[in-house]
């Protein structure tokens, strides 16, 4: 049985930063990518950002491309995606999950491994 747990969130003002993490276990062979995405409310839930297993290949989303940063600590099975420069269109709920395709659309992610999500607001 595969977990994922996301912790870290909270509140920033513009401008600000913060790191969301990630911790999983129970990997497979078949489900090795771990993904970030986050749901505004009113609007449809994005891809943000991917990693492969190697951790050689990471992908963003133009919207966070040069302000997001994703890394990986192995021994902990746990991503970091430290935003910087946060935005009010940042807000959102930021969920992890566990995949078995390495992609930046997010509908093959659907069959993955969720997390229960976490509130990201970014406000004065």
């Amino acid at each position: 049985q595969l977990h994922v747990v996301e912790s870290g969130g909270g509140s920033v003002q513009p401008g600000g930063s913060l790191t969301v993490s990630c911790t999983t276990s129970g990997f497979t062979s078949d489900y090795s990518y771990i993904g970030w995405f986050r749901q505004a409310p009113g609007k449809e839930r994005e891809m943000v950002s991917c990693i492969s297993k190697s951790e050689d290949r990471i992908h963003y989303s133009d919207s966070v491309k040069g302000r997001f940063a994703l890394s990986r600590d192995k021994a902990k099975n746990t991503v970091f995606l430290q935003m910087n420069n946060l935005e009010h269109d940042d807000t959102s709920v930021y969920y992890c999950a566990i995949g078995r395709i390495e992609t930046m659309d997010a509908r093959p992610w659907v069959g993955g491994y969720w997390g229960q999500g976490i509130q990201v607001t970014v406000s004065w």
